[in-house]
């Protein structure tokens, strides 16, 4: 006894609030943030907003608190005995020594196998180009006729025809009504989304509903749904759910709107700008046609002023025709007086150089040239027949014919002068020229000569 006094006298003893503490550092240090799947129990909703209730499985039970800005963002109503999923930080409570959940997020536990599905539907769709930018149609900036599958009842479709007449009410609405949840539903939405299309009288359509959990929204991930939103021929519009619920319809769709209003703000004009639009435009439309008659009016002005009496434009032209008549006659006196000058200079020059002169001293010129190119001609004529004489004489020596008078004779076959024996053989014919004529002969017989 002795000894276990003295030992634990030396020790260091925790208080209470010590050691709480101690754990609650420990616990929040070594499990910052943890996912656990649990029931639902003993759930408390008191006036402040909070909830707190156990999570609980057939062995064991902790207990939970999530705060109001955190529940805010839950897409259920949660109950006892719901199984469910939260994200949560494990917390201590010092005063009580209690551990406790504080809980961030919560999920239906069955919500877990469908975003896998989901999340699997999304990548598969993605990789095939169903979502991509360039296959998205434009919409309509001002649509004539509109087709909205959804509910016929609920806050949605009355929130859609509102936001219509409000804004645009000329839009030709068209409820075409569908389940939008359940099992059935997927069928529903695809058959009358066939039916709007198909038929091709809308300009847009709409697919819409108000929000849900995964599970309510489900029949709007269906894939033929969102290959038959891809293959439309018209416009589509996703409006599925609140601003932070996505579905694959609104990836698919040539256009997500953060909620069904918002799908109707998107396919109406706001008549109010429009008719802003129409009276700005009419303003300018009358300043335009302002300055257009101003415009108008100062051409008037001016042509108005150049616009005289037909008597005063006569007797303006007969002033100007009688001027131009005084200056014509001018012009023309000039020109007889210019004339006149220059005929009495050239009489003056023509009697100085008389032709008849002139005349005298070219024939005798002329005569001269006369007996000149004659003796020419007599001298060139006598050259010519002396050198033609002594041409003749020199053709006359080396004349075939001089040399046949001589006693000499041509022989030739076939025209070819026979210049050798061999040219000829036995029985040729052959032709004889002599001085006086030919003589045609036939060869007997060649013999060359020593």
């Amino acid at each position: 006894m002795k000894n276990f006094t003295t030992s634990a006298s030396q020790e260091t003893a925790f208080t209470v609030s010590q050691l709480n503490r101690q754990i609650q550092q420990l616990l929040e240090a070594s499990l910052p943030w943890i996912l656990v799947e649990g029931e639902i129990s003993n759930l408390a909703k008191p006036s402040s907003g909070h909830w707190y209730f156990s999570l609980k499985d057939d062995k064991a039970q902790i207990r939970c608190a999530m705060f109001k800005g955190k529940n805010a963002t839950v897409r259920f109503k949660p109950k006892d005995g719901d199984m469910v999923r939260l994200r949560a930080r494990v917390t201590f409570y010092g005063p009580r020594g209690d551990c406790q959940l504080s809980v961030e997020g919560m999920e239906s536990a069955g919500e877990g196998a469908l975003q896998q599905a989901f999340e699997r539907l999304k990548n598969s769709l993605q990789a095939e180009g169903l979502f991509a930018p360039e296959h998205k149609k434009p919409l309509p900036t001002k649509p004539e006729r509109v087709a909205i599958i959804t509910s016929p009842v609920g806050a949605a479709v009355r929130d859609m025809i509102i936001a219509f007449r409000r804004r645009f009410p000329l839009t030709e609405l068209t409820i075409l009504p569908s389940l939008v949840q359940g099992q059935d539903a997927a069928k529903n939405i695809l058959r009358q989304l066939q039916r709007a299309d198909g038929s091709g009288h809308f300009d847009a359509i709409i697919l819409g509903r108000g929000g849900g959990s995964l599970e309510d929204l489900w029949s709007f991930n269906d894939e033929t749904l969102a290959r038959a939103i891809f293959a439309a021929n018209t416009p589509i519009v996703s409006a599925v759910g609140h601003e932070t619920d996505f579905t694959i319809a609104d990836f698919v769709a040539d256009v997500r709107a953060a909620t069904p209003t918002a799908a109707a703000e998107l396919l109406s004009p706001d008549r109010h700008q429009l008719i802003r639009q129409i009276e700005q435009q009419e303003k300018q439309l009358v300043r335009r046609m302002s300055r257009i008659l101003e415009q108008s009016q100062q051409q008037l002005d001016f042509m108005t002023k150049r616009i005289r009496h037909p008597k005063d434009r006569i007797e303006q032209q007969q002033n100007q025709l009688e001027q131009l008549k005084r200056r014509l006659q001018q012009s023309m006196q000039r020109k007889i007086v210019e004339q006149q000058t220059q005929t009495a200079n050239l009489a003056h020059r023509l009697e100085r150089n008389s032709p008849t002169r002139r005349i005298d001293q070219n024939r005798q010129k002329l005569k001269d040239i006369d007996a000149r190119l004659a003796r020419a001609l007599n001298n060139t004529l006598t050259n010519k027949q002396t050198t033609f004489a002594r041409i003749i004489d020199k053709l006359n020596l080396v004349s075939p014919l001089n040399t046949l008078a001589r006693g000499y004779a041509i022989a030739s076959k076939d025209k070819q002068v026979i210049r050798s024996i061999k040219d000829v053989e036995k029985g040729d014919a052959i032709s004889v020229r002599v001085q006086d004529g030919i003589i045609s002969c036939e060869v007997t017989a060649n013999k060359s000569t020593p």
